[in-house]
């Protein structure tokens, strides 16, 4: 009998070393009602309506929402005529575009962060400088490294086009003549405002990952065996337990939209980069913000802008990205500082002091075999996205 338990006690102990879960496949399958909660909070099922955007009187607009299409993949609006929304803004890559720092006619300061699912949120950029989609729409066109252009020239752009001339007057009634200075600042308001007609349409599909929290909240245990492999389902379980991804990464679009500090790096040769700390005071000094004179919201509809936090708290900090639809999103990290999602992982894991302000995280104490397994969930939210062109048809050229 001893001999028996001993055996048993080393066989416990080597398959806990190896990743017991592999060894005893139904454990991966047991689900507490607690985590089911969790899971059914995850599920793009959960996912509300969308959200209003008291800002724009347009937001819900079909008609505006062609006519941002339009403008979304229009060259016009840059002078050199070859930069678009699209330029970095790639809808094959999940509306990022592949390079460490953005680049128009210059190299941005920061990652493109994907558009998909960003009119659920009240911040718009990796350090929240502005609080709409419409109001970030227009930084790009006056940015020196993006458009490179200026408001006068996007207006003049729209004017000397008849369609998008046509479309706009449709909208939003006739252009302003080119020395109505007053009214061009208006116009500009309402072209990123079309824009963000069409942005709002842009959102995740349902993913592998969905379907498998569909088979866990009917019970169907041969249906989750299908879905996901052993690994898979281990991983899902220390995202939502062991490894605290879910304080963060909540909700159907996995993220808070909210603004941490997590310890990252600067690139080689750049200062660390103050993030929120310095985006809070840029959107409250935005003249394109919630409480503005072109926005459409009555101010009580403004909270979000009023009660920013700002301060020490949020120094170095950096909004949560979704982690839906990472699949050929990298780099990853506000600079693309890594490229893939190991590294990620392992910058987590090992929860380095902030360069600046405090890392909010703590090591994690995960094996290989764990962050092998948490990589393998995070690939299950890999899904074709849920794009406009399907209710717009495809751009026009």
């Amino acid at each position: 009998m001893k001999k028996a338990a001993f055996s048993l006690l080393v066989f416990v102990t080597v398959a806990a070393a190896i990743g017991g879960s592999r060894l005893f496949p139904g454990a991966v399958d047991d689900w507490s009602d607690a985590e089911i909660a969790t899971l059914r909070s995850l599920w793009i099922g959960s996912l509300p309506e969308l959200p209003p955007d008291p800002g724009n009187a347009v937001a819900n607009d079909a008609d505006a929402a062609r006519f941002g299409q339009a403008l979304f993949f229009s060259k016009a609006l840059s002078p050199s005529g070859a930069i678009a929304c699209a330029t970095c803004h790639r809808p094959e890559l999940r509306f990022t575009d592949g390079m460490r720092k953005g680049r128009g006619v210059g190299e941005s300061r920061r990652n493109t962060m994907s558009i998909v699912g960003s009119a659920y949120s009240p911040w718009q950029y990796w350090d929240g400088r502005r609080d709409s989609q419409w109001a970030q729409a227009l930084s790009p066109i006056e940015d020196p490294a993006e458009h490179g252009g200026s408001r006068e020239h996007a207006v003049r752009a729209v004017a000397a086009d008849s369609d998008l001339r046509r479309q706009y007057e449709d909208i939003f009634g006739p252009l302003p003549d080119p020395g109505a200075a007053d009214r061009i600042d208006t116009t500009f308001a309402n072209l990123g405002k079309a824009i963000a007609a069409y942005e709002r349409l842009i959102m995740p599909a349902p993913a592998r990952f969905d379907a498998y929290v569909e088979a866990v909240l009917a019970g169907d245990r041969h249906r989750q065996q299908e879905l996901f492999s052993i690994d898979e389902r281990a991983g899902l379980h220390l995202f939502v337990g062991k490894a605290q991804c879910t304080q963060c990464h909540n909700g159907p679009l996995l993220t808070n939209h909210e603004f941490h500090n997590t310890g990252l790096l600067s690139l080689p040769g750049e200062v660390p980069d103050k993030g929120r700390a310095l985006g809070v005071r840029q959107v409250l000094a935005d003249p394109f913000n919630c409480l503005g004179r072109f926005s459409d919201a009555p101010p009580d509809a403004c909270a979000e802008l009023e009660f920013a936090r700002s301060g020490f708290e949020v120094l170095g900090a950096f909004r949560t990205p979704s982690l839906r639809n990472l699949e050929n999103t990298q780099p990853y990290m506000h600079k693309g500082q890594m490229f893939t999602l190991a590294e990620v992982l392992d910058h987590y894991n090992d929860a380095p002091p902030a360069m600046i302000g405090h890392n909010e995280a703590k090591p994690l104490g995960l094996s290989r075999t764990e962050l092998r397994q948490l990589e393998a969930f995070l690939e299950t939210l890999a899904a074709p996205l849920a794009t406009p062109e399907a209710l717009l048809g495809p751009p026009e050229n």
